[in-house]
């Protein structure tokens, strides 16, 4: 077990499964005080229990601004500042064909993966710049990139939550901020149950054994917020990258 977050305090949004349980795992396994941050908060409770005294559960709409902001002021009030935010919450349902979908659901996944990231950020920024810098680290897919079937939401919300990790480089780096996106690829979490549920374009078709373990995107972000990530502010990594898997260990 490292110790090379120590010290360093780091909010996750999404944190009650999947990616973000597995980053609160990794970063406390590194040292870090953890605030995790989610609506459900059996699973959050669970989860801190697990973790023990340096994780904070925080219940939260990440779609509303003012329980993010109230989330970041619950950790600089528990542990001092705020070094790490990992934009992670997301929904993909309800898979809908463009014509067919239901507006105010297609907003919510709006108001969930592209202003719940935004909320992230405008809550983070001024603490972080105040004490001299930061990282936020936001969850990408390859879906920000090219239309997939049905997902129009999905798609339309990744690659506006792209280019905002995009602009906080642009406006933030030269005061101490680090911005990256991370591409996983498809993972092995309860979004993949309902996308294959959904059977609906390709994605939908792909066995099981075709997704990573979300521990690999919790070690690949762990290695993101270090000085490794410094080469990449303002870009986008994919874990697609072989050389990277191998690079971090997790391949052969």
């Amino acid at each position: 077990m490292s110790d090379t977050m120590s010290g360093k305090s780091v909010l996750i949004t999404g944190a009650s499964r999947g990616i973000g349980a597995a980053a609160a795992r990794e970063f406390a396994g590194a040292g870090a005080n953890v605030v995790l941050v989610a609506r459900r908060q059996e699973s959050l409770a669970d989860l801190a229990g697990e973790i023990g005294p340096r994780a904070l559960a925080v219940p939260c709409d990440v779609s509303r601004f003012w329980e993010v902001e109230a989330a970041v002021r619950a950790t600089v009030e528990a542990f001092g500042r705020l070094d790490v935010v990992i934009n992670n919450a997301g929904a993909v349902e309800p898979i809908s064909l463009l014509a067919d979908s239901d507006p105010e659901a297609w907003g919510h996944v709006i108001d969930v993966n592209l202003k719940g990231v935004y909320h992230g950020m405008r809550a983070a920024m001024p603490v972080m710049i105040a004490q001299g810098g930061g990282t936020l680290l936001t969850i990408s897919s390859g879906a920000a990139h090219g239309p997939v079937e049905a997902w129009s939401h999905y798609c339309a919300s990744k690659a506006g939550a792209a280019m905002l990790t995009r602009s906080a480089d642009m406006e933030g780096r030269a005061l101490g901020i680090r911005a990256l996106g991370l591409s996983p690829g498809t993972v092995a979490t309860e979004m993949q149950r309902e996308i294959k549920a959904s059977g609906i374009n390709p994605v939908s078709q792909l066995d099981w054994s075709a997704h990573i373990p979300p521990e690999w995107v919790a070690r690949a972000l762990l290695w993101m917020a270090g000085p490794a990530g410094d080469a990449h502010l303002g870009e986008e990594l994919s874990l697609r990258d072989e050389a990277w898997r191998r690079q971090l260990g997790l391949v052969q």
